[in-house]
């Protein structure tokens, strides 16, 4: 179909690992060094002469970082691409942006690519800020003439009109990566292809780029997005591939993916996190009801066990919604610390938060910790759902993510009068 501009299909990619071997005794006879090291000397011979990638090492193991990896891109749209470390999010942005090649599989692209893949991409150190413009716009397949007409906007976008003439071997990171991004995203290329450089940005920089990603696909351009800030992949993106272990585990509406990413990533690490931290340990964090509806009281239970003579200094209860941002904390030193407890003992603090005032969606909690032995946050140690608020309403209210975090409590009035100012105007 002409409206699809990116297609891949069963997209691998596979590197040949090198290991020193784990087996090698401490000591080794001169013999044995000069045998292993021949030997190893022969084998990348071959792979040369073959043409196949040379890996340092005495063990080779395969590691496929995309394994059978199919989708397709609209023209348009803004593609959100998340998962974990490791997961091969860079290694698709690369072969997307022709960098490396794929193992098996191909990838069909209709239109020029721009690619902001890391920092300074494109760049020569040498060059000043001026000359890398001409240059990187060059790279990316632009006229002269087309990138004097956007030159102006480049510069104002990226802020370094005091530094465009210094080369950029002496710009901070921060400059770096807004004159990286300015080029990629004025010169109009029909595919946009981001990293998750824009985190070295400023927030105010972070701002300007995702509005200007904004712009770039409202004029019809397609936009690749990888970044781990859920808020920006939520608010930015139409639709969002999950990546997982070099491939898609699922795709669909931003918010039900980034929901059950998020899920899976606090499964996870739940089932891994101490929950003792040296003389103290959490028993349990526990809220009541759960799921709890909006504008309704919510308690909470929150259990200690002291292994050893400990000082309990503070605790605050923190809450993050499950796209990221800390949305409120409950401050425990009311209750009276520091506390003093010793080995054996229990301390349980049980509290109500009034009139829940968040919007409906998924939560979840860690603790703040201040003690003799520890200070620090423990996280996710409790997950929590409020639903709807269960008032009468004439109207359907917005959907969550168009609400912010937060409900306010209103009272509304109004008056419409057709009552004229009469001016009398003295001669």
């Amino acid at each position: 179909m002409p409206d699809i501009v990116i297609t891949t299909e069963n997209l691998s990619k596979r590197y040949l690992v090198g290991h020193r071997s784990g087996q090698r005794e401490r000591y080794s006879a001169l013999r044995d060094v000069m045998v292993r090291e021949a030997r190893n000397f022969a084998r990348k011979t071959l792979d040369a002469v073959r043409g196949r990638q040379i890996v340092q090492g005495d063990e080779i193991e395969e590691f496929w970082a995309l394994k059978d990896v199919t989708f397709e891109v609209r023209r348009g749209e803004v593609i959100g691409i998340i998962g974990r470390n490791g997961a091969g999010k860079s290694t698709l942005l690369k072969i997307l942006s022709r960098i490396t090649e794929p193992s098996a599989g191909r990838v069909r692209l209709r239109g020029r690519v721009a690619s902001l893949l890391e920092v300074g991409t494109g760049f020569h150190p040498e060059l000043t800020g001026r000359e890398n413009i001409f240059l990187n716009g060059s790279i990316l397949g632009m006229h002269r003439q087309e990138i004097r007409r956007k030159f102006d906007e480049i510069v104002a976008f990226a802020e370094v009109e005091k530094f465009l003439d210094t080369p950029v071997k002496h710009y901070s990171s921060g400059m770096y990566v807004r004159l990286a991004f300015a080029v990629a995203a004025h010169l109009e290329p029909e595919i946009l292809v981001i990293d998750e450089v824009l985190a070295v940005g400023d927030a105010a920089f972070q701002q300007k780029a995702l509005a200007k990603m904004q712009d770039v696909s409202g004029c019809g351009r397609t936009v690749l997005f990888v970044s781990h800030n859920m808020t920006a992949v939520q608010s930015l993106c139409s639709r969002v591939i999950h990546i997982a272990n070099g491939g898609v585990k699922s795709e669909g509406d931003p918010a039900t993916e980034i929901r059950n990413y998020l899920s899976s990533a606090t499964s996870r690490t739940a089932a891994q996190r101490p929950r003792s931290k040296e003389s103290i340990a959490i028993t349990g964090l526990t809220f009541e009801p759960n799921p709890v509806a909006s504008r309704r009281d919510l308690q909470f239970n929150l259990g200690f066990l002291a292994k050893s003579s400990v000082r309990l200094n503070s605790a605050v209860l923190i809450l993050y919604a499950v796209e990221g941002p800390r949305v409120g904390v409950v401050d425990l030193r009311h209750i009276g610390f520091p506390l003093a407890m010793n080995a054996g003992e229990r301390l349980t603090i049980q509290g109500t938060i009034r009139s829940l005032p968040l919007v409906e969606r998924q939560y979840r909690c860690n603790v703040w910790l201040d003690s003799s032995t520890f200070v620090g946050e423990l996280t996710d140690m409790a997950q929590l759902t409020v639903s709807p608020a269960t008032i009468k309403s004439s109207y359907t209210p917005s959907a969550p993510e168009y609400r912010g975090w937060v409900e306010f409590d209103t009272e509304l009035s109004s008056r419409l009068s057709d009552e004229v100012a009469l001016v009398s105007i003295a001669d």
